[in-house]
């Protein structure tokens, strides 16, 4: 298989809603950002954009996608919001929306039987395989991402999902699976990556 070839990569996942905060399953279910999900996403465009001034990128360079959820649309608009001048336009990519967890969505995760799920923080490597009823494993997000990273042509702004974050480490960071399977992607950071590394960024950084 040929190896993936990644550009840079500036990551941003959406902010907080309702079932983040509330530790739902959320998969492809639209659920809006909520109060503090919009100012993480504000706060990001402007950390972002502090970022390119301070390390010299022109952002008209970089190629910007999102999924096309509307809280990573949300999401994207108020990270846009952070910069002065006109940018290239979003390309919006199903490729980048969210793991499916089928029928779990909109299930706690304090309250999954536990021969359905095992909830963030407790689970083994073989959970990177484990597919819901009706919906993905991470394999099948891998070779979507596979398939995103042919398109790409440079330097990339990408808004999307903490399944896709995960991902990304493993592709890009080759990042252990242990580590990653039960790693929460905050909100309030910009993730940048670049081939065998992330580093998370914030204000000030």
């Amino acid at each position: 298989m040929t190896a993936l070839v990644w550009p840079e990569i500036y990551f941003v996942r959406h902010g907080e809603t309702p079932w983040n905060a509330e530790r739902r399953y959320q998969g492809r279910k639209d659920i809006p950002l909520n109060d503090k999900g919009r100012g993480q996403a504000s706060q990001n465009g402007k950390t972002l954009a502090a970022l390119f001034k301070a390390r010299g990128l022109d952002p008209q360079a970089f190629e910007w996608h999102a999924s096309p959820l509307n809280r990573t649309r949300d999401t994207m608009d108020r990270v846009r919001a952070g910069f002065d001048g006109p940018l290239p336009d979003v390309q919006y990519d199903v490729r980048l929306m969210e793991i499916s967890f089928g029928v779990l969505e909109g299930e706690l995760f304090e309250q999954l039987p536990a021969n359905m799920a095992i909830a963030p923080g407790e689970r083994t490597e073989d959970y990177w395989d484990y597919r819901p009823e009706n919906g993905e494993n991470y394999r099948d997000v891998e070779a979507r991402l596979a398939e995103f990273a042919a398109v790409l042509k440079g330097p990339s702004v990408v808004v999307a999902h903490g399944g896709i974050a995960r991902t990304l480490r493993v592709l890009i960071e080759h990042a252990p699976i242990i580590e990653v399977i039960n790693w929460a992607p905050p909100q309030d950071v910009i993730m940048h990556f670049t081939p065998g590394k992330m580093e998370l960024l914030r204000a000030g950084d």
